[in-house]
C-alpha cells in the first residue's frame, strides 16, 4: 500500500521549507528539533550524507557547532568536505550542544549569517516594506 495524498505532502513540505500556510503567528519549523526528535542518532543523516559519517551520535545534527577538534577527528573540514550552513536560526541554539571551549565556530572561519529575531522564513517571505 502506498500512502500518497498530493495535497497533504505539498502542504507539509512547503511547511517544513518554512513557506507553507500557518495560522499561528511566528510559527516556524525548526529542522534541529525535528531531526533531534525522529532521528536522535543520525542514523537517517549518516545514511545520506558519507561525508559525515566519522560524526558520532546527534552531533551529525550540527556538525558546524562542533569544534574543530571534533570535525578533524570526524573527518570533516567545515567549508570544504561539508558546507557551513547559509543561515542559521536563533531557535535552533536551545538544540544545540556546544562542548568545553565556548564557541563552537573555529576561529578565523566564515560563521553563518544571523540575525537577532529573525527566523529562517525571514530569508523567504514575500512581504516588502511600503
Amino acid at each position: 500500500k502506498v500512502d500518497y495524498d498530493v495535497c497533504n505532502n505539498y502542504g507539509n513540505w512547503l511547511y517544513s521549507a518554512g513557506i507553507g500556510n500557518d495560522p499561528r503567528d511566528n510559527r516556524k519549523f525548526n529542522m534541529i528539533k525535528q531531526g533531534l526528535d525522529y532521528d536522535g542518532n543520525g542514523d537517517y543523516v549518516r545514511l545520506w550524507l558519507p561525508e559525515l559519517q566519522g560524526i558520532k551520535g546527534a552531533d551529525i545534527h550540527t556538525p558546524w557547532a562542533l569544534s574543530s577538534a571534533a570535525l578533524s577527528q570526524a573527518g570533516v573540514t567545515l567549508g570544504e568536505t561539508y558546507p557551513w550552513p547559509v543561515v542559521t536560526a536563533p531557535e535552533w541554539n536551545r538544540h544545540i550542544h556546544h562542548g568545553p571551549g565556548g564557541s563552537p565556530h573555529p576561529r578565523g572561519r566564515r560563521r553563518p549569517v544571523q540575525h537577532k529575531d529573525r527566523g529562517i522564513d525571514f530569508y523567504f517571505s514575500c512581504k516588502k516594506d511600503a
